[in-house]
């Protein structure tokens, strides 16, 4: 597997609108895309830095795995995306490699992306995202 970049770092927040204020206010960033993805639970809000993207995330579900998330770590980096060609390919790859997926085939993630998830036990304590835009 070998990404392109790093799609962008998902951060799990209480509080969209109150984290949307932080990143405008003290990084003068501008907050380019509010969107809710009810398959995973969340509304997510998305700045760009460099080619690099910063996703917050709040839960839309106290059962939702954002809310777990935080109730269990507090707010913080949530996950990391990288940006891959071929998705599913990738997931084969990375299972025969012995990594546990949590996502057997891609799913639609928040901007249109392809979007699948690679289990934190296999992947030294981190959620790895993997993304395909496919409009590229």
């Amino acid at each position: 597997m070998k990404p392109s970049h790093i799609e962008h770092i998902g951060i799990a927040v209480r509080n969209l609108e109150d984290a949307i204020r932080f990143y405008e206010k003290i990084f003068d960033l501008k907050c380019y895309n509010i969107e809710e993805v009810a398959e995973q639970k969340v509304r997510t809000a998305f700045f760009r830095v460099g080619q690099t993207k910063i996703e917050l995330l709040e839960s839309t579900d106290p059962e939702g795995p954002v809310s777990k998330f935080i109730e269990k770590k507090g707010e913080g980096v949530h996950h990391i995306a990288f940006a891959v060609k071929k998705i599913a390919e990738q997931l084969k790859h990375a299972e025969k490699h012995g990594i546990t997926l949590i996502d057997s085939s891609p799913r639609k993630g928040a901007e249109g992306l392809d979007i699948a998830f690679l289990h934190p036990k296999s992947t030294s304590g981190v959620l790895i995202e993997i993304c395909e835009d496919k409009n590229i």
